[in-house]
């Protein structure tokens, strides 16, 4: 492997159970098979076993010499893995991907925050000033306050509405696959303990942006197809005038469609750093994220859904007073739903900066824990952990080298 922040395979990848480790021994010294005795170790038994104290299982330690308890025997003291950045070089558990996250804020706070504060900025900026032109005034949405509207006021209300999220819908998009790309970026670098500036995480993702935007369009227009699927039976069937049997089967379809689309998300939450750090294509990065999550599914959906709600959390806790400080300001802002978009520039402005904010502290939790994830699933099955050793130039670690 290289110096490149690129973490290219460094071998052949498997998703065979038989590869699998979960000590992050894979790759190195495949164990004997279970059940077959060896000269030095009965049948049944573990091949990682503790050498023989005497020469033979069962005898006990000659005398004078150390015991299996004995901290001094070179057999039991196993070497640290190495840690040259935000995250120790071994299979990582919840609490050092977390861990690893935040240190990013830590060493690598100016890149990470100025990343995340221009994209926070710019999103928030485009939405204030379509809630602002588009909405703020509330005349395109009373139609919504009338019990009895008509068409063409549905029409205009709907198309001033989808107008207005089309234009910040766009841009938030945008803002989420340059945060992610560069970012993903930043972390593969500080995992090799090296610093890296906007400038240069801009190099080095700005080739696979397209691809990065086209992995971000394609995933949700995927899992929409999916909930489309799952309640078309029942709505063939409410149109058919079985009203009753046609909300049943809705019902159905709907928790389906949601089973499935979880377990898509999981198994395609891996793309985005399989698809910036291998430099992956749109479909090779879906197919490299599956066979990555195979076989953990749940442990990543765990990670995943504590990590979207922490994220939740930080947001509310941030967006609660910001919130509340925007109702000082513009008090009037309050009732019925065309008189709330009725909003002052001061409140829209307000509300902005903490959207900002909000954006600016959640788009490196998100990125982080994902691109840590995808870094420990690769060390557990690949032991890339070795290659970003060489990489991050640790004594010991070279071509020539030992592999342990």
């Amino acid at each position: 492997m290289n110096d490149s922040p690129g973490w290219a395979s460094p071998g052949p990848s498997s998703s065979d159970p038989r590869n699998e480790r979960g000590d992050g021994s894979e790759g190195r010294n495949a164990p004997e098979e279970p059940g077959h005795a060896s000269a030095d170790r009965p049948p049944n038994w573990s091949a990682n076993q503790p050498p023989p104290a005497g020469g033979t299982w069962g005898a006990p330690p000659p005398p004078g010499g150390p015991g299996w308890g004995q901290r001094s025997n070179p057999a039991w003291q196993a070497a640290p893995a190495p840690r040259p950045g935000i995250v120790p070089l071994r299979p990582l558990g919840l609490g050092e991907i977390l861990d690893g996250t935040f240190g990013l804020f830590r060493r690598h706070w100016r890149t990470v925050l100025g990343v995340s504060l221009v994209v926070g900025v710019v999103t928030q900026l485009v939405a204030t000033l379509v809630m602002g032109f588009w909405f703020r005034d509330g005349s395109d949405l009373t139609a919504l306050d009338d019990p009895d509207p008509t068409l063409d006021e549905i029409a205009e209300a709907a198309e001033s509405t989808l107008s207005g999220s089309l234009v910040t819908g766009v841009v938030g998009v945008l803002g989420t696959v340059f945060a992610t790309a560069l970012l993903t970026v930043v972390i593969s670098r500080a995992v090799l303990g090296r610093n890296i500036t906007f400038t240069e995480a801009w190099t080095e993702a700005r080739p696979q942006l397209l691809r990065m935007l086209g992995l971000m369009l394609l995933v949700p227009i995927l899992l929409s197809l999916v909930f489309v699927v799952g309640l078309a039976p029942g709505t063939a069937v409410v149109m058919a005038g079985a009203e009753g049997a046609g909300a049943a089967l809705l019902l159905l379809g709907a928790f389906a469609a949601l089973a499935v689309g979880i377990w898509l998300w999981v198994r395609w939450s891996l793309a985005a750093p399989a698809l910036m750090l291998e430099k992956q294509g749109v479909v090779s990065s879906l197919k490299r994220s599956t066979k990555l999550v195979n076989l953990t599914w749940w442990r990543v959906f765990g990670i995943q859904l504590l990590t979207v709600v922490l994220v939740f959390v930080i947001a509310s806790v941030i967006q609660v007073p910001v919130n509340f400080a925007a109702l000082l300001i513009d008090g009037d802002a309050v009732g019925s739903l065309s008189e709330a978009t009725a909003m002052s520039w001061p409140y829209l402005i307000t509300t902005g900066i903490g959207g900002a904010i909000i954006s600016m502290l959640t788009f490196p939790i998100q990125a982080g824990v994902t691109a840590l994830l995808y870094l420990d699933q690769r060390i557990r099955r690949e032991a890339l952990d070795i290659e970003l050793a060489r990489a991050a130039g640790i004594p010991g670690y070279g071509d020539s080298g030992p592999r342990s």
